[in-house]
C-alpha cells in the first residue's frame, strides 16, 4: 500500500528526524536522490551526463536549496547547469556550491529565461515546495506557464510549483512535469487530480522520514494489496459461497446499461446473477448473458412485494439506466429497504438526490458518483467538486454515511474514519459511455463475495482499470504499466479507443494478472 500525506504532516515529521542528524542532512539525501534521477534521465536522453544542457528554475525557499545542490552534483559531472534565481533570496550554501561547481546563475528574466528553457535537455522546477498554497506569486506564476514551452524533460522537485502538495488543487499557472521526485514520502496532492495529471510520473526518494510519518491520510492500493483483497473460490465453493449478486437496472428506453452492469458482474465471477428489470432489458440480458436469472418487474406492486420473485441474493446494484420515475423511484426503494449490501449508481443516485430518506438504512451502502452526481448530492457546484475532489469526497462520506466512490481520471474511495484511497490504474480511453456500468457490475460482485463497501469498491476500481487499460493496448499490459495509469500522463499513447463492453471482456485477464 503506497501511503502519502499532507504538507503539516511530512513537515512534523522532517522536524522530528532533523532533531536527530547533523544540520543539513536531509537536503543532502533529498539533492543526492535527485541528481541521481536526474543523470538517470540525461543518459537517456542524451546518453551521458557529460556535455548534457540542465536548467534550474530556484525559488527562494528549502526547495530552492535541494535543486542548486542537486545542480551543483550534476555540473560536477561535466552538464552544463543554469539556474533562474527567482526568489528575492537565494538558498545561499545551495548557490555557492553550484557556482563552485562551475554552473551559471543569474536572476529572472523572461526573455532569457524562455531561450534557456528552449535549450535545457532537463528542466527542474524547484520554484516551490510542499508549503506553496494558492495561486503562484510573479514571477513564479510566469515561470511556471513557461515551463509548457521547455523543448526538454521538466521535473518537479518534491512537488510541481502550482499545485496543493495536501490536497492536489490548482488555482492558478502550475507546472506540468514529465516527472516529480519527492523526497521522503508520496505527498497526497502527487497523487489526486487536477494534481496528479500536473506531477506525470512520481519518483520516491528515501530520506528516512518513515519512522517519524503518522497514520496517512490518503493511501493508493498495489495490485499485491488488491490480489490479497479478491475472494478466490475453493474446491468447496458454490454459486452462494462465491456470492450471488442483484441487479435492478436498465428500462425500456434504456436498456444497454442493463447488460453492461451484469457484464461487469458475470465477469467478475459473481456465483449467480439475479436481474431484474422490465421486459425489455430482461429480454437484452438473457441474449448476451444466459447465466444471468431474469424477472420482468410488475410496475403495479407494492414495494414490499416488488421483488419477492427476484430470489436470494447477498448484494444489489440499483439504478445504471433504471430512469427517475415514480416507478423507478419504488424499485429503488425496494432494494434499498434489503437487508443486504447495496451499490447505487447513475440514476439510483439522481434518485438518493432526490429523495435522501432513501439512505436511511443499516447495511453498508456504497455510492458511485461522478463529479456531476456529486454536485447534486452535496448540492455543491460541478467545478467545485473537479477542484477540490480529495474534501469533497471525504464529506460525502460523513454526510451521507456510506462508502462514496468518485469516479474521474483519478478514482477515489472514501469511508468515514478510512484514509481515502486512489486507485491507480486507468487510461483516458475509459471517458466513454457505459464503462461506469461495468464498475457498478464488478463492485457488486465483490459486496456480494462478501468484501466490505471500502474494500469492493477500491479492488473493482483497480480491476476496472486494469481491464481498461488490457483492452486498450491490446493486451500485453503488465501490472506496473496499469499502476502507472493516469499519473504517468501518457494521453493513452500506445493504446486504442474502447467501448464499455470491451472493458468487461477484459475482466478476466485484469484478474489472471493479480
Amino acid at each position: 500500500m503506497r501511503t502519502a500525506y499532507t504538507s503539516d504532516q511530512i513537515r512534523t515529521a522532517e522536524t522530528a528526524l532533523m532533531a536527530r542528524l547533523p544540520e543539513g542532512t536531509l537536503m543532502s539525501r533529498a539533492a543526492a536522490g535527485l541528481a541521481m534521477v536526474c543523470a538517470n534521465l540525461l543518459k537517456g536522453v542524451r546518453g551521458r551526463v557529460y556535455g548534457s544542457h540542465v536548467a534550474l528554475l530556484v525559488g527562494g525557499g528549502d526547495n530552492g536549496g535541494d535543486t542548486l545542490y542537486a545542480g551543483a552534483l550534476l555540473a560536477r559531472r561535466g552538464a552544463r547547469v543554469e539556474a533562474v534565481l527567482a526568489g528575492s533570496r537565494g538558498h545561499e550554501g545551495g548557490l555557492a556550491a553550484l557556482l563552485a561547481a562551475g554552473g551559471r546563475a543569474g536572476p529572472f528574466d523572461p526573455h532569457k529565461a524562455a531561450d534557456l528553457l528552449a535549450r535545457a535537455d532537463v528542466v527542474l522546477d524547484g520554484l516551490v515546495g510542499i508549503g506553496g498554497g494558492g495561486a503562484l506569486r510573479e514571477p513564479y506564476g510566469t515561470l511556471a506557464e513557461l515551463t509548457a514551452g521547455a523543448a526538454g524533460l521538466v521535473v518537479a522537485v518534491d512537488v510541481p510549483s502550482g499545485v496543493d502538495a495536501s490536497s492536489g488543487r490548482v488555482e492558478g499557472p502550475a507546472v506540468r512535469a514529465h516527472l516529480t521526485v519527492t523526497f521522503g514520502a508520496y505527498k497526497a496532492g502527487l497523487l489526486v487530480d487536477p494534481g496528479a495529471s500536473h506531477a506525470g510520473s512520481v519518483e520516491l526518494v528515501d530520506i528516512g522520514l518513515g519512522p517519524h510519518l503518522p497514520d496517512p491520510e490518503v493511501t493508493a492500493p498495489t495490485g499485491d494489496d488488491v490480489a490479497g483483497l479478491l475472494p478466490r473460490p475453493g474446491a468447496d465453493s458454490d454459486k452462494y459461497r462465491r456470492g450471488v449478486v442483484g441487479i435492478a437496472a436498465g428500462s425500456d428506453r434504456y436498456t444497454g446499461a442493463a447488460v453492461l452492469s451484469v457484464g461487469g458482474a458475470v465477469r467478475a465471477g459473481a456465483g449467480m446473477v439475479r436481474f431484474a428489470s422490465a421486459s425489455e432489458p430482461v429480454r437484452l440480458v438473457r441474449a448476451r448473458w444466459p447465466e444471468a436469472v431474469t424477472t420482468v418487474l410488475d410496475p403495479s406492486s407494492s414495494p414490499d412485494s416488488l421483488l419477492e420473485e427476484v430470489g436470494r441474493v447477498q448484494a444489489w446494484v440499483l439504478g445504471p439506466g433504471l430512469g427517475t420515475g415514480p416507478e423507478a423511484h419504488a424499485v429503488a426503494r425496494a432494494v434499498l429497504s434489503a437487508d443486504v449490501p447495496v451499490l447505487v449508481d447513475a440514476d439510483g443516485l439522481t434518485l438518493v438526490a432526490k429523495d435522501r430518506t432513501l439512505l436511511r438504512r443499516s447495511p453498508p451502502t456504497v455510492l458511485t458518483p461522478h463529479a456531476g452526481e456529486l454536485s447534486r448530492l452535496l448540492g455543491v457546484p460541478r467545478e467545485q467538486i473537479e477542484a477540490a475532489r480529495l474534501g469533497h469526497v471525504r464529506r460525502a462520506a460523513k454526510e451521507l454515511g456510506a462508502t462514496v466512490l468518485l469516479k474521474g481520471s483519478t478514482t477515489l474511495v472514501a469511508e468515514e474514519h478510512r484514509p481515502v484511497r486512489v486507485n491507480t490504474t486507468g487510461t483516458p480511453w475509459l471517458a466513454t459511455g457505459g464503462t461506469g456500468d461495468v464498475l457498478s457490475g464488478i463492485t457488486g460482485a465483490l459486496l456480494a463475495a462478501g468484501l466490505s463497501g471500502y474494500d469492493a469498491a477500491s479492488c473493482a476500481a483497480y480491476v476496472h482499470g486494469l481491464a481498461a487499460r488490457i483492452a486498450a493496448r491490446g493486451g500485453g499490459e503488465s501490472r506496473r504499466d496499469a499502476e502507472a495509469g493516469y499519473g504517468a500522463g501518457d494521453g493513452g499513447r500506445g493504446e486504442a479507443p474502447i467501448a464499455a463492453l470491451d472493458v468487461a471482456e477484459a475482466i478476466p485477464a485484469a484478474l489472471r494478472m493479480l
